[in-house]
């Protein structure tokens, strides 16, 4: 497709807030009618799959909140261009937060394979590993996929050393449990494209960047505390502006790879070449103690007001580096700053509340400008909305004369809808955004 034409103007504004309730509760994208859809290699037709997308359900106690979710995200998923057999499946979990978190005051909790937190579409965060460590005794590697065991030493990157296995919205499965390991905008959004899987899939996914605005909320982590995008307040009391928040860690300055950051000998990994390059290894890296508040700590994260919480709380961001690539510890890590627990549980043993969400646009539709591409289009036209997209969003297309000629709807948790103008004649048409609130209208030109 033709790089996008960015139309600033702002969708209209938004549904109620719920200041009596903790953002824990209300962020949820909840859903009980859309099911999901998947791409297979070489086919950009989507494939239903039959699973409900988003959250079901959420129910809140005094201390906790309750999230039923089958796993699967609005926007498709795949392909797995590493060979990767499995599809997003039906996870049928739920999850339970504590509506208060705390700081771990003793020694931090090493993050760990598989889930360490939720995002607000009900897909897994994983850490920066793939289980592939070096094995120093057969100078190779071993572990995850490539079976075995390695040292556990040296462990792998995931975000790097698994790229041609991340779908367009980077994300993967793991035995049908779909995930993301790093921030989850679409590949070719980023400012420099470092996987091409979007020249043929859409580039969906559950927000995209913008760094004008403060990010959204974007799930919890293991901890119970919340994890924001790539974008936030300057300073922790909500002054200085809007910037992007940058990791503490740094590339060691090595050739070998013998010693940890802290000077500490352990077993000898491969010396840094071309095949193993500096951050192909998580150990690649070492830790800088912030001089500036717009830098987080080690956990990847600091306490500061964002616009849930403007009385302050301790949040993840999910860093990016200047084009927006993804950047180490990608969201939480390498430890938890608060108390640790496997938030998935098999039911639901005390008293809850359901809660049940205003209908209409958020406000975070609210604020986000529009993309329409390519423009002029010849056969399929492109809708994308900026930020997160926390509600179903009408689309229709009209004729100059006013006729309505097709319709379809952006859901909640994704970004994209499309139309199907091969079978329209050539000329200009109107797209129109509906909310309970008002319209927003741009003009298409379709050539023939």
């Amino acid at each position: 497709m033709k790089k996008a034409i960015l139309l600033t103007s702002a969708l209209f504004t938004g549904a109620a807030t719920y200041a009596q309730l903790s953002p824990a509760i209300t962020c949820w994208l909840q859903n009980t009618s859309v099911t999901g859809t998947y791409y297979t290699s070489g086919n950009s037709t989507p494939i239903g799959n039959s699973i409900l997308v988003n959250c079901q359900t959420v129910q809140y106690s005094a201390n906790n909140v309750y999230v039923s979710t089958k796993g699967v995200p609005a926007y498709t998923t795949g392909p797995f261009l590493d060979g990767n057999p499995s599809q997003a499946s039906n996870q049928n979990a739920i999850f339970k937060f504590p509506l208060s978190p705390v700081q771990n005051t003793g020694t931090p909790t090493s993050t760990t394979m598989g889930n360490i937190g939720v995002f607000i579409n009900g897909v897994a965060l994983f850490d920066y590993r793939d289980g592939v460590s070096w094995s120093n005794s057969c100078g190779c590697l071993k572990g995850g996929p490539l079976g075995g065991t390695g040292d556990g030493v040296w462990n792998r990157d995931a975000i790097k050393a698994e790229m041609g296995g991340f779908d367009c919205s980077k994300g993967h499965p793991a035995m049908g449990n779909y995930h993301h390991h790093q921030n989850p905008s679409a590949f070719k959004l980023d400012l420099s494209v470092v996987s091409t899987i979007c020249n043929l899939y859409d580039a969906d996914g559950l927000y995209t960047i913008d760094s004008t605005v403060h990010s959204p909320l974007l799930g919890y982590a293991y901890d119970g505390f919340p994890i924001y995008g790539a974008y936030g307040y300057k300073n922790t009391n909500g002054t200085g502006g809007i910037v992007r928040m940058k990791s503490s860690y740094t590339l060691r300055n090595i050739t070998t790879r013998t010693t940890y950051s802290t000077g500490v000998t352990v077993t000898a990994g491969p010396a840094v070449n071309s095949t193993y390059y500096l951050g192909y290894f998580r150990e690649d890296y070492q830790y800088n103690t912030p001089a500036v508040s717009d830098y987080l700590d080690d956990h990847n994260g600091r306490f500061c007001v964002t616009p849930e919480y403007p009385n302050g709380t301790y949040c993840y961001f999910a860093t990016v580096d200047a084009n927006w690539n993804s950047y180490y510890p990608y969201v939480v890590g390498p430890t938890f700053y608060g108390t640790y627990a496997n938030r998935k549980v098999t039911s639901i043993t005390e008293s809850t509340t359901t809660y049940t969400p205003a209908t209409g646009i958020s406000e975070n539709t609210a604020s986000a400008s529009v993309n329409i591409f390519p423009n002029p289009a010849s056969d399929l036209i492109a809708v994308q909305l900026n930020g997160l997209n926390k509600s179903n969003v009408e689309v229709e297309l009209y004729d100059l004369a006013g006729q309505l000629v097709q319709k379809t709807m952006i859901n909640a948790g994704s970004t994209i809808g499309y139309f199907d103008a091969r079978s329209l004649y050539a000329g200009t048409y109107l797209v129109k955004l509906n909310s309970i609130s008002g319209t927003l209208t741009r003009k298409v030109v379709l050539t023939k």
